[in-house]
């Protein structure tokens, strides 16, 4: 084994001389890209497509506010030997528009505002707000659940499965910088000063690591759960946290909305190795309840609130990872990926066929260097659903069957000053349901949500049980209005396409989702 560990650490080095080689040639290259001269001759064409030419052309993605750019105008792209800022204001039909390069991205902006006096910081407060989509560059699919965070603070959000975000910015985070990261691709950087009142489209960079199979199949999945199991104290830290976080759940029947509930939590999160349990408060909560009142099948969600802290599987340790469990699991190390600027061992996971009880498949990330876990996805063995039937159907309706089709999870852990904390939990269910004697089904997709939009490693104190949030209820059931003042200047989730269509088909509107 040592030898193997040898090569890897030569090849490893032999990365990082060609990084900060890269990182040379960019440095240089910014300073000429904008002033270089091109030759194109494609003619007449969408500006969208014209942008992805430049980039593969030069080798530079953009990053842009949404609303200053139209994708689909037609434009003429023919320019012989033009510099690229000037084609650049051909092709976006405006010459006031500013570029800026950092790393391999060219963003595209208005001009800065005048320097903000101190007596106008409070118009900031009101309209400091960063929205986009996170996409990959290569091929423009959204990214979801991509990472974003200011780096030098406990604030942060997660993209929604469409790849949108939104993110509340005040005077005193304008000196932060915001990271956008997706475990497999670069992470991006940039000053919250350029960022903040943007709509921006922002594009990553895939990056394989080239590895020998010979390489990775060596490698042994146990060894390095083992030591994940190890540095659990030294990476996630043995003192309790204060976290505000988002939280939603919902139930569609078919296309349609059935029920959905959010809330603002305050978490007390317990040390990892403690005596005492994690904490839930509500801060503010609403629901919409579109379920018909003739309908005599319904499907309620039970304790999605104390799901989402038992899904911490670093503090209630999963099957897949517990040293007593290993040996009903088989494991494959089947990738090493890029993590921002460090990379992740990727080590599938399945039940031992021999083993009748249902339990889990799915991927771990986990970090090559601390040997952290930073990502989980896993489902329950397909399988084996029919076993776990009792533990997701708690009341079935008269007259009906109801059996879940399908159970996955994923959870995530940002690192923030040298220390890992939950960062995202997710859950999507599905169920098919049927009348006795009757030929079809009916489909109903159940999903849970919670993202740590804040971590405060001050102000820590446990809740008096009078201000405990019910979490193994059906925490629907536990709200009674609807508020359309809401959000205040909270951070949330952005709703996905078809739960938006959804929301806007029923009678309540929520002004604050729809998009202009």
């Amino acid at each position: 084994m040592q030898p193997v560990n040898g090569f890897i650490l030569k090849k490893i080095s032999a990365i990082v001389f060609l990084i900060l080689l890269s990182r040379w040639q960019i440095l240089y290259s910014q300073e000429t890209i904008l002033d270089s001269v091109f030759t194109f001759k494609e003619g007449t064409l969408r500006t969208g497509n014209a942008l992805d030419i430049i980039s593969k052309r030069t080798g530079f993605n953009f990053t842009y506010d949404s609303r200053l750019i139209n994708p689909d105008n037609k434009i003429d792209m023919t320019f012989n030997e033009i510099k690229l800022n000037v084609i650049l204001d051909s092709i976006l039909q405006n010459d006031s528009l500013v570029y800026s390069v950092i790393d391999k991205y060219i963003i595209i902006s208005k001009p800065p505002p005048p320097e903000i006096k101190k007596a106008d910081l409070s118009l900031l407060e009101k309209s400091g707000l960063i929205t986009g989509v996170v996409t990959d560059g290569e091929s423009g699919e959204p990214l979801p659940f991509a990472a974003i965070a200011l780096k030098n603070r406990g604030r942060g959000t997660v993209t929604n499965n469409n790849g949108k975000f939104s993110l509340r910015i005040t005077n005193e985070y304008l000196g932060d910088t915001l990271s956008v990261s997706y475990l497999g691709f670069i992470g991006r950087e940039m000053p919250v000063k350029q960022a903040v009142g943007n709509d921006l489209v922002i594009s990553l960079r895939r990056e394989f690591i080239s590895i020998p199979e010979v390489i990775i199949r060596t490698q042994i999945p146990l060894e390095i759960i083992n030591r994940t199991i190890a540095a659990i104290p030294k990476n996630y830290g043995n003192s309790p946290v204060m976290m505000t976080s988002f939280y939603r759940e919902g139930v569609m029947k078919k296309r349609e909305l059935q029920t959905y509930s959010e809330a603002i939590l305050r978490i007390y999160k317990s040390a990892y190795y403690g005596i005492f349990n994690d904490q839930i408060m509500v801060l503010k909560s609403r629901k919409i309840d579109n379920a018909n009142l003739s309908d005599t099948l319904a499907i309620r969600l039970k304790a999605g609130l104390s799901t989402c802290l038992e899904l911490d599987g670093i503090k209630n340790p999963y099957e897949f990872i517990s040293r007593d469990d290993l040996n009903n699991y088989s494991y494959r190390m089947s990738d090493i990926i890029i993590n921002d600027e460090e990379s992740a061992y990727v080590i599938d996971f399945e039940q031992k066929q021999n083993t009748d009880l249902a339990m889990y498949r799915g991927t771990m990330y986990i970090n090559t260097e601390d040997y952290a876990l930073l990502q989980v996805d896993f489902e329950i063995h397909p399988e084996f659903l029919d076993k776990m039937k009792e533990s997701f159907v708690t009341s079935p309706s008269h007259g009906y069957n109801t059996w879940p089709a399908s159970v996955k999870y994923s959870v995530s852990y940002r690192k923030l000053n040298d220390r890992y904390f939950l960062n995202h939990v997710r859950g999507d269910l599905q169920f098919t349901v049927n009348k006795k004697k009757r030929l079809f089904n009916s489909q109903f997709n159940v999903f849970f949500e919670m993202a740590v939009t804040e971590i405060d490693l001050k102000n820590v104190t446990r809740f008096e049980r009078e201000q405990l949030a019910p979490i193994h209820s059906v925490f629907s059931k536990t709200i009674t209005a609807y508020d359309s003042d809401f959000w205040g200047d909270q951070d949330f989730l952005k709703p996905e396409d078809n739960l938006l269509k959804a929301l806007k088909n029923i009678k309540v509107r929520l002004q604050e989702f729809i998009e202009e």
